[in-house]
């Protein structure tokens, strides 16, 4: 009697381990339809195609959001939809060129670059800190306040502002996970208002008195007749706000319990930190941090003798497909001088623009723990994980260390 599998990413035996479910769905029915009613991909073959098709376009969740304020008894999401209707992940071209382009350069691999010692910095400060306890936890004193910082130098906001950062990045990043309930989209939009407003706030103080952060350019940019209007800048430095320090986060996170998890290669790289880039690599394959990435067939399309109809939903499995062994060798085997190219950021013209920039902080992070953590070891017989689809995080990671 064969065993059929359900993808249903709700449940929670899914968050703590999704990898067994993607694998039967890659070899027994890998263009699934589920009970989501969408096409549910897990090979990397056919991610990675449908991520270049121009027959699939991005998911229109900020319309979907003006649409169920209808159902509410009062007030609306429209703050919520205005928001994330300018991140580059819900534009098509034009605009996402335009804005894209616009910003492209802070992103690039020589300013991230010229960021690392910074980062490094700010890296080294939080472990300062509890250093001489001999525990930590790698969420909250690392993992999530090691991005936000960042992400405020970039913006050019007050240092001292990140804590807010933190907290609407963890609430807003939710807004990915579909279907929710009215009451979540609710409370995003609140997140959402609380942003919006605080962000405001801040480029009127900007207008004033610039400083050398992206609001000022962006700002510069507006005034020069570029088009770029207040929306678009609200809306990206929300999005960079959220996005920038959940996928981060995650890396952190999940590259921690997977190397406490193979010890040996845990050693391995305490012995060879110069391993470091090739290592965060094949630890965003292995544990990708975006799970999932949403799109819309704008056509009809056949795969693999399925019909994929126009206007289907079609939810890409990332983290099925850097675990596919049509692609990786022993893919559930961590190897640091592994060569293939995973799909941790997405492809297209939808690569993830800070790609690069949360490449070098996980490797500034990671890098820091293990080398100046002796005796890295867990410190819960449980982990955490965030009930989330899109995003695999933990809630916490609690770690012992030697003084």
């Amino acid at each position: 009697m064969t065993t059929t599998i359900r993808f249903n990413p709700f449940q929670p035996e899914f968050h703590q381990n999704p990898y067994p479910t993607y694998e039967y769905l890659r070899r027994e029915d890998p263009i699934h339809r589920s009970f989501l009613n969408a096409w549910v991909i897990t090979r990397y073959e056919d991610v990675e195609a449908i991520l270049k098709d121009t027959r699939f376009c991005v998911d229109d969740l900020p319309e979907r959001l003006i649409q169920k304020s209808h159902y509410l008894k009062q007030g609306n999401l429209d703050p919520l939809a205005q928001t994330i209707h300018n991140w580059l992940f819900f534009l098509e071209p034009p605009d996402h060129t335009r804005l894209r382009g616009l910003v492209s350069k802070d992103f690039s691999p020589v300013t991230v670059e010229g960021m690392r010692p910074e980062i490094e910095t700010m890296a080294n400060d939080l472990l300062a800190k509890v250093k001489a306890t001999g525990e930590m936890d790698v969420i909250k004193d690392l993992a999530s306040p090691l991005p936000a910082m960042t992400v405020t130098r970039i913006l050019g906001l007050p240092p001292e502002d990140y804590p807010k950062l933190v907290r609407w990045s963890y609430e807003l990043f939710f807004v990915f996970d579909q279907p929710m309930s009215l009451q979540g989209y609710q409370q995003q939009n609140q997140m959402a208002i609380e942003a919006r407003d605080y962000l405001t706030e801040r480029i009127r103080h900007l207008e004033k008195y610039p400083n050398d952060g992206l609001i000022s350019r962006l700002i510069a940019a507006r005034e020069e007749g570029t088009r770029l209007t207040q929306e678009e800048i609200l809306g990206f430095c929300i999005m960079l706000l959220i996005v920038g320090q959940e996928t981060t986060k995650s890396l952190v996170g999940n590259a921690t319990v997977a190397l406490l998890k193979h010890p040996e290669k845990l050693a391995e790289l305490k012995e060879n930190p110069d391993r470091i880039k090739n290592a965060v690599e094949e630890l965003l394959r292995y544990d990708s941090p975006v799970q999932v990435i949403a799109r819309l067939a704008i056509e009809d399309v056949e795969m693999r003798e399925k019909t994929i109809q126009a206007g289907d939903k079609v939810i890409l499995c990332i983290g099925a497909a850097n675990r596919d062994p049509k692609q990786f060798t022993n893919p559930d085997h961590l190897d640091f001088k592994r060569r293939n190219y995973s799909l941790p950021f997405g492809g297209g013209i939808h690569f993830c623009l800070g790609a690069f920039l949360a490449r070098v902080q996980g490797q500034i992070g990671i890098n820091a723990m293990v080398q100046r953590l002796p005796n890295l070891q867990l410190n819960t017989e449980s982990l955490d994980w965030r009930e989330s689809i899109t995003l695999r995080g933990l809630k916490s990671l609690p770690v012992t260390f030697e003084t």
